[in-house]
């Protein structure tokens, strides 16, 4: 059983060090023969602390148990490793990396697009839209776009966009306020915090 942990250790470096031929991205994690530092921390396999040591002492320990040690925190003084099995380490590292990518929300920017001479129902239409965006947690882009002669009334139009914002105040807050981008002027609006 112990040429099978060794055998094991030699097969990693092997695809460590094929892996760094090809150009791919390998691990970060050094394991068994690859840790040089002189002198470690070690967590056993049930997470219990062992003390700092020597690496011989530690390779002995993760020997004896034919587990492998991970060094997991090659920044502290001195590194961290821990006496575990390689495969199912990875196996937890991966898993943990799902789960935190589950638990995140991803927040949408969506626009709506307008001129500033729009009809009172077309308006409304928009806002509903927005609503309904944000009632989703998406932030919103309103954007009144300018053509031809109506970019010389820009400051009489800027009235429509602080309208659009206040019919939804009740559910959104003024992120960014009015700006003028090109040919256009944009407010984005955010979900309050509550809904």
């Amino acid at each position: 059983m112990r040429s099978a942990f060794f055998i094991h250790s030699l097969l990693l470096m092997v695809q460590t060090q094929c892996s760094n031929a090809g150009g791919n991205t390998i691990s970060e994690l050094l394991i068994n023969e690859q840790i040089t530092v002189p002198e470690v921390r070690v967590i056993s396999n049930e997470g219990e602390q062992l003390g700092v040591m020597p690496i011989q002492d530690a390779m002995k320990i993760a020997y004896d148990t034919e587990l492998d040690l991970i060094m997991i925190a090659p920044n502290a003084k001195p590194p961290v490793c821990r006496v575990q099995d390689y495969n199912k380490f990875k196996y937890e590292q991966a898993r943990r990396e799902k789960d935190a990518k589950k638990k995140q929300k991803v927040v949408e920017v969506k626009e709506i697009r307008f001129t500033p001479n729009i009809d009172t129902n077309d308006l409304n239409t928009k806002s509903m839209s927005a609503r309904k965006f944000l009632e989703k947690g998406n932030r919103v882009k309103v954007t009144l776009r300018f053509r031809g002669r109506e970019m010389t009334h820009i400051n009489a139009t800027k009235g429509v966009l602080d309208e659009f914002a206040e019919s939804l105040k009740d559910i959104a807050n003024v992120d960014k306020p009015a700006k003028m981008e090109g040919r256009s002027m944009s407010i984005v609006l955010a979900p309050k915090a509550g809904k």
